[in-house]
Parts: structure tokens; C-alpha cells; sequence
């Protein structure tokens, strides 16, 4: 999987990018819709035990916490989401309004998916990875998506570059290292690549109602 792009920018920035490919797969990593409460009218059904209350998430992540995987919660109205979530609205309209679909679309040359970046990382290391900031929790995800044949920089290569000088001078590479918002933003790329070239390699969670969220994993364990 070749890196066309890799950049900051404006949602308009974003989307003059996509209209210029000829088909096109995109993994928001935001969520889809408002919470609609289906996690909160099937919880007696579905869930055992309950730290949180149902009511404030959706259902997929819902999902996601009962396997132990730390998500942040949707409320039920637009002007009660954070700015972030807001924007993430914003972006899915743009792309339905450029004519994307809603993935899996057959023959659909631009489709959207939502995903959730812990959750996809969560999924194919087997556990919980180290915290996204710290030098560790880099070189976990870069790795991974390295060994995914992401085409992005070997992260093994930053040990290369370390010497006894360096270290006491506090001269780390980093510069060979992904920043955190790239690396979900790498891992949602891949999601959206391994969604339409291997969708029998993918998972969906959730409900169409408010919101499927895709994760690279077919097989899901109970608890990461």
C-alpha cells in the first residue's frame, strides 16, 4: 500500500484533493451520527454488566468498551458534540454532497466509512497498545503499520541513528517518527484500503441507524 499524501489541512483542502482522484475510499475518524440511544433499548439484551450508563453511547461504542477498549462517548444532539465531532458532520456532509456513499456500496467509485483509530489498533496488536504519545506508543503503531505494508518509514531505523552521545545529549531522532495525528490518520487509510481490497479481512460493529464503525480485524476477541 503506496503513501500518495500525508498533510495538515482545511476540511476544503481535503475535499479539492478527493474530487481530483478518480475513486476513493475514505475512513472518517469521527463519528457518523448522533447517538439515536439503540445501545440504550438493547443493553438488557446484549450487555451483562454495565459500568457506564447506556444511554451515552452508541451503540458500537458500546461495543468497543465491553471489550475494553476506552472510547469516548456521542450525545444525542449535534450542538451538545464537541467541536470535533462537529467537524467530523461536517465532512460527511461534503462527502455525500460530492456524491460519496456510504460504505459497502457495490460498484460505488466513492464511498465513506467511519472507523475509530484505538479501537484499529487495539484490534491487530491483540491488546491495548502504549499510550499514543509517548516514544513507545510511536514506535508500536508505526511498527504495526510497517509491518501491514503501509509504505511509510521503518521505525526500526530510528534505533539505528541512537548513539551513547546522542542519548546524553538528548539528541533523539524523532524526526523519524509519525506525529499521533498521523498515525490514526495511517491507520484509517489503511482501514479504508483494507475495507475495499480485502472487505472479507474487516469487521463492522454497531448499528446502521447511528453509525457503523470498521475495524481491520475479521475475528474480534472478547477483551483487549
Amino acid at each position: 500500500m503506496g503513501l500518495i499524501a500525508l498533510a495538515d489541512g482545511e476540511l476544503d483542502d481535503l475535499t479539492a484533493f478527493l474530487a481530483g482522484q478518480p475513486s476513493a475510499v475514505v475512513a472518517v475518524n469521527a463519528p457518523s451520527s448522533p447517538n439515536k440511544g439503540v445501545a440504550q433499548k438493547k443493553k438488557k439484551e446484549m450487555f451483562k454488566s454495565l459500568k457506564s450508563r447506556a444511554s451515552g453511547f452508541r451503540l458500537a461504542e458500546l461495543q468497543l468498551r465491553e471489550r475494553g477498549i476506552a472510547v469516548s462517548g456521542t450525545p444525542s444532539t449535534v450542538s451538545a458534540c464537541p467541536a470535533w465531532v462537529q467537524a467530523g458532520f461536517t465532512l460527511y456532509r461534503k462527502l455525500e454532497k460530492m456524491g460519496f456513499k456510504k460504505f459497502p456500496s457495490d460498484d460505488a467509485q466513492y464511498q465513506v466509512l467511519e472507523t475509530q483509530p484505538h479501537a484499529c489498533y487495539c484490534v491487530l496488536i491483540g491488546n491495548v497498545p502504549q499510550p499514543k504519545p509517548s516514544l513507545e506508543g510511536k514506535l508500536q503503531r508505526q511498527l504495526l503499520l510497517y509491518e501491514c505494508g503501509v509504505g511509510i518509514k521503518d521505525p526500526m531505523d530510528f534505533f539505528e541513528e541512537i548513539t551513547r552521545h546522542k542519548m546524553l545529549k538528548g539528541l533523539w531522532p524523532l524526526e523519524m517518527l509519525y506525529q499521533p495525528e498521523q498515525l490514526d490518520a495511517l491507520i484509517a487509510a489503511y482501514t479504508a484500503w483494507l475495507a475495499f481490497n480485502k472487505p472479507e479481512n474487516i469487521s463492522m460493529i454497531g448499528d446502521p441507524a447511528e453509525g457503523m464503525i470498521v475495524l481491520p480485524e475479521k475475528l474480534l476477541r472478547e477483551k483487549y
